[in-house]
This record gives structure tokens, sequence and C-alpha cells, in this order.
């Protein structure tokens, strides 16, 4: 980790001048004695730290370029803050070197708190943050999901799960099958409505805080399918919910945006096949990537989670049979693996 203990060593130095200038700015006088530890890593490149001292906290994330890019972050807290939903306070940045000092929105996570009693209320102000900034108008400067990227996702599945982790070539026939299959899927999204998508909106990304949730990991946001991110809340990848509570969920979701004029398809059962066949896509494509990350980046243990996502895309099979073509390759993969 050479390179990264050297990140670390120019991190502090401007933390240190930034506290500095921060402190002074504030009528805080000098800046105290602290600890810097680290508070989260994810699965991208990006590492953040907790300043902790005399009462006070911040965080910093440090983004490497080339890998990583600061600016999305930083221009769409903005735009989210506008809605008055909760995002990371930046107090300071350097874009070149890809440091961001932010306020310290907790230490918990929905993932770390949440379970069967307290869903209904925490799940109950997701979606009042999700329905904040679904009601922005498309103005900024963002990029849309169009054809292209929700290809170049999809084919994350055969890329990095079927080739890589699996070792199959698509045949002949299997390739008839999923060229079938993601036409399905990209039409459908397509289709649907329009808003801001957050694109990774799950309990990982949400902080149990004050406004409650505060929102992270937003810098990927694009203009596309109304369902996404909603889809994405209760189809997570690290814990699952009974099909009826999730389907309560949806329709307190679809209520709710119905009345506030948010572009949700007008008939219930239309906006849950539309959010199956995007959970479809996201999961494919979720799995390619978990895939990709033990593979290319040698972190293996987001491979333990590829079976809930089978999991997902098997209870969407089963009520969706304009999807029969996706059950015969996946069957034809399973065979594969046993042969």
């Amino acid at each position: 980790m050479p390179d990264q203990d050297v990140r670390l060593q120019h991190l502090k130095v401007w933390l240190d001048e930034q506290l500095a200038i921060l402190f002074a700015d504030q009528g805080w006088g000098t800046v105290p004695p602290a600890t810097l530890t680290a508070a989260s890593s994810d699965a991208s490149f990006r590492r953040y730290f907790r300043w902790e001292g005399a009462g006070r906290s911040f965080v910093v994330m440090d983004a490497p370029p080339p890998q990583e890019n600061c600016k999305p972050f930083v221009d769409i807290a903005f735009l989210l803050a506008k809605s008055g939903i909760n995002v990371p306070k930046i107090y300071a940045e350097d874009l070149e070197r890809g440091f961001l000092l932010l306020n310290d929105l907790g230490n918990k996570t929905y993932l770390d708190v949440i379970d069967s009693e307290n869903a209904d209320a925490l799940f109950d102000d997701a979606l009042q943050a999700l329905l904040a900034f679904q009601q922005l108008p498309m103005v900024a400067p963002l990029p849309s999901y169009d054809v292209a990227l929700l290809r170049r996702e999809l084919e994350l599945f055969p890329q990095w799960y079927v080739k890589r982790e699996l070792g199959i070539e698509f045949d002949a026939a299997q390739q008839v099958l999923w060229q079938q299959v993601s036409d399905l899927l990209i039409d459908s999204a397509l289709a649907q409505p329009k808003v801001l998508v957050h694109r990774d909106y799950m309990p990982r990304n949400l902080m149990l805080s004050e406004p409650n949730p505060g929102v992270l990991d937003f810098q990927d946001a694009v203009y596309g399918p109304v369902t996404y991110d909603v889809t994405c809340l209760f189809k997570d990848a690290f814990l699952s919910w009974p099909e009826e509570r999730v389907r309560g969920w949806l329709e307190s979701y679809w209520q709710q945006a119905s009345a506030l004029d948010i572009p949700v398809q007008p008939d219930f059962e239309d906006f849950l096949r539309a959010s199956d066949l995007m959970g479809v896509q996201r999961h494919l494509k979720v799995i390619g990537i978990f895939a990709r990350i033990c593979h290319r980046d040698g972190k293996p243990r987001y491979l333990a989670d590829v079976p809930r996502f089978f999991d997902y895309i098997d209870a969407v099979l089963a009520r969706r049979p304009e999807l029969a073509e996706l059950d015969v390759l996946l069957a034809s993969l399973r065979a594969g693996v046993k042969a």
C-alpha cells in the first residue's frame, strides 16, 4: 500500500491547512488535538476518514485520480441540498488531488441499524428524501440513462460473471437469448418516465442522521427511469425483505409519488412490472460488478452476495412470463456449471 500511504501523508498536510482556515473563519479558535481514523471504504477506490477533536468531527474523502473524480460529487451535492436533502456539506475541496473535507452525517448507516421492527419508519424517511429529489427539475447537466449506458451495464454480466467467474462463453443459442433479454430490459427502462436517479439508493448509502436520512454516494446520478431508486432501496445487496412487505412499501411510494405529480406509471400493476424489469437489469449488472471487483480488484468478499441477486431474479421470473428467455438462459448456465 505504499501509494496509498503517500496519499495519506499528502491528505493529512492538506487537511491541517484546511482545518486551520475553517476554524479561523468560523471563529472556533485554534485547531485542537484530534484523531484521524478510517471511517469506511467501499467497492470503488474511494476512502473515508473521520477527524475528531474537542467535540467536533468531520469526514475526509480521499478519491484518487484518475480512478475517481470528485467533481460530480460536489456538483450533485449542491443540487440535492437545494431540495432539502441531507447531503454532506463541503467545507473544502481539492478536485485535482481528489480531497474533500465534509461535515459528519454520523457513524451509523441504515444497514447498521435496520431490522424488521424499525424498517417501516426508516424506509418512510428514505422515501421522503427520494420523493424530494425526484421533484427536482431536470435542468442540471447530468447524463441520461440511455441505450448505451443500460447495455454497457448489462454486458458486465456475461463479461465478468459468466466468462470470468463461471469460465463459460455464451454459445450461439445463449447469445440470442441474452440479446432478447437485454433488448426487453432496455426497452422497458427507456419507456419509463424520467427523474433524477441516484443509482445506488440503498441502506448502505443512507446514514442515520438528523434530518434523517443522510444521503451519500450520489456522484453517479443520472436522469433515468422513475422506478430505479425505489427498486434499489428494497432489493438491496446486503439484506432482503419478504415480497409482501416490499410490495406494500412500493405501493406507499407509488401513492405518494402520484400525489406529488412525480411521473410514475398511472396504474400500480404497470408500475410493479416496470419495477420488476428495472430490478432485473440492475441485479444482472450488480452480479457482473461483484465478479469484476473480485477478479480485477482482488476483493472477493462481494461474491458472497451474488446468490441474493439470483434469488431476486428468480422471484421476478416466477411472475413475469415475458422473461422466459432469461429463465432458459440461467438454467443453461447452471447446467454448464454442474457439468
